[in-house]
């Protein structure tokens, strides 16, 4: 089959299944969230954490809630790590260490899920489902709790809360997330996805050799680190390894696994505010960057320079042959314009312009959908400041859902958007910039030398400060520095936009809701739509441009 074609059909088979899924998993969920009753089994976990699940919180409280629940999480997975070797199942493995527990509790607590270990020579299968997998699904809860919370924010009128943190994250977890990582584990085992608790078998390889095959509870920990955005795999190879995903048949399930909730969240946010078309509105953005950047991707690797990529028909270095250019592109373009970070190829290995692009779907915020709640949040926030913009140009005050933007929102939202970028490029300066760190940079982390080792630097930061957790293969994250560093990135990376965009969700609830008039900005038209996609676009241009016109750009353009 003809690579464009196949590129089509993929891409339409995607676009089906979540079209199909759009109106019901969306209005599902803004049913979860809105819906005025507890079930049982809920009652009794508010009672035993004292929680009064209709109490409503201001948006401090809120965050405190938030930032506490999240630091337990922290501790506890540290702490895990850190006693393995007394924990059942351990497969014999010693306690992680200090460093590596560390970056792992703060990777997977903030739904990053960066790794830079050996999974299955590290961690027993006790950590990976009681610290993992559990996190896998609190983390991923948390980011459409403050989704949800800005929702709420525009349907609101003079509310001086934006809702229960505990309520939505028990709803979140237990109401969506649970049941459809269960169909998605079964529907992974049945395509041949492992799932056991078998310790590790040495066997005899064709050639006479032996090779050691582990196993483990792998299909329960996929189908949420898909389902949640997360990322972490099993083994090191994620989901380019054979135990993980296994052929075609789950590489769609794995991709659809990525966009079901982000893609379906703005038919919550329509259903919340009482206006399904501003719903359409924002899928549509993201629908046109993700197409865009999954046709740049795939025309960059089919139509790689030389030899040997014109032979296999595309740039098959770092791919799986099983998988091939189209579908590795489709999963790169939805693992990176989400904050997933599952791979199932090598990126440091795409060429030049054609690894370009996974990093910049993460520049961009990884709005188009982004991760589960955080994506949507995320171009909203880019919503405010399209119709900001919007209102400069007929010098109007600018409205958004009957909500004023004021100083007060229009400051939050640019600080929103500076905290990722700014953490991206101090964090790279840093590297190069201290003599002690740049040696150790250049000398011990960089594989690869060049433009291309200072991409791999800036593929680390930009990954950890948007939450991704994909990596350039190519770079020795394990140093003293970049293990701090990214750490540090991380951790200011997840909680100092959220915190801000509960700030904003406070403001906003605040307000009465003005009516519309006849200078109100339109706001579910294709113009607004263009709008929305341009200021993605001319952000993420005007910040990255110099550094990837030092990377990737002069790479590629040799």
């Amino acid at each position: 089959m003809a690579p464009w074609l196949l590129a089509t059909l993929a891409l339409l088979t995607v676009a089906i299944v979540l079209a199909a899924a759009h109106r019901p998993l969306g209005d599902y969920m803004a049913w979860v969230y809105t819906s005025p009753k507890d079930l049982r089994f809920e009652r009794g976990l508010y009672r035993v954490i004292g929680v009064d699940a209709r109490g409503e919180q201001s948006w401090r409280s809120y965050a405190r809630s938030l930032l506490a629940f999240s630091l337990v999480g922290v501790l506890l997975l540290y702490l895990l790590q850190r006693v393995q070797a007394w924990l059942p199942y351990s497969l014999g493995l010693p306690d992680v260490s200090p460093q590596i527990s560390f970056t792992t509790a703060i990777s997977f607590v903030t739904n990053t899920n960066w790794q830079s270990y050996t999974p299955e020579q590290t961690l027993g299968y006790t950590v990976q489902l009681a610290g993992l997998v559990v996190q896998n699904f609190v983390s991923a809860a948390v980011g459409m709790a403050v989704a949800v919370a800005l929702v709420r924010g525009f349907a609101r009128r003079t509310s001086p809360t934006i809702g229960n943190f505990w309520v939505d994250l028990v709803r979140g977890t237990f109401r969506i997330l649970l049941p459809l990582a269960l169909v998605a584990a079964v529907v992974l085992l049945a395509g041949g996805v492992i799932q056991n608790f078998d310790p590790f078998h040495t066997v005899t390889t064709v050639a006479g050799g032996t090779q050691t095959l582990p196993g483990g509870p792998v299909a329960s920990q996929e189908a949420i680190k898909e389902l949640g955005t997360n990322g972490g795999g099993f083994f090191n190879a994620n989901s380019a390894h054979p135990f993980e995903n296994p052929g075609a048949g789950t590489n769609l399930v794995e991709i659809v696994l990525l966009l079901l909730i982000p893609f379906s969240l703005p038919r919550t946010f329509g259903r919340m505010v009482g206006d399904r078309r501003q719903g359409y509105a924002i899928a549509a953005a993201m629908g046109v960057i993700f197409v865009a950047s999954f046709v740049a991707l795939t025309a960059f690797e089919l139509h790689g320079a030389g030899t040997a990529p014109q032979l296999a028909g595309g740039a098959m270095e770092g791919k799986e042959q099983r998988f091939g250019v189209v579908w590795t592109s489709l999963f790169a373009t939805s693992t990176t314009l989400t904050s997933t970070g599952a791979v199932n190829g090598m990126h440091d290995s795409f060429t030049a312009l054609g690894g370009m692009m996974p990093l910049l779907n993460m520049m961009t915020g990884e709005v188009a959908p982004g991760g589960v709640g955080s994506g949507l949040y995320g171009m909203l926030i880019v919503a405010i400041v399209a119709v900001f913009l919007g209102g400069l140009m007929v010098g109007r005050t600018p409205e958004y859902l009957g909500k004023k933007l004021g100083a007060r929102e229009i400051k939050l939202a640019s600080l929103y958007i500076i905290v990722t970028p700014a953490l991206v490029l101090v964090g790279t300066a840093l590297s190069f910039a201290i003599p002690p760190v740049r040696a150790s940079v250049v000398g011990t982390s960089i594989l690869n030398p060049g433009v291309h080792g200072l991409t791999e630097v800036v593929y680390a930061f930009t990954s950890a400060a948007n939450n991704n957790g994909s990596a350039f293969a190519g770079l020795n994250a394990g140093t003293p520095w970049l293990t701090a560093a990214l750490g540090v990135t991380m951790l200011l990376g997840r909680f100092v936009p959220i915190v801000l965009v509960l700030a904003l969700a406070g403001s906003l609830a605040a307000q009465d809701k003005a009516p519309a008039t006849a200078g109100t900005l339109p706001t579910h038209r294709p113009l607004f739509v263009g709008l929305v996609v341009g200021v993605v676009v001319v952000v993420a241009a005007l910040t990255f441009f110099p550094v990837l016109a030092l990377g990737p750009l002069a790479e590629g353009l040799v």
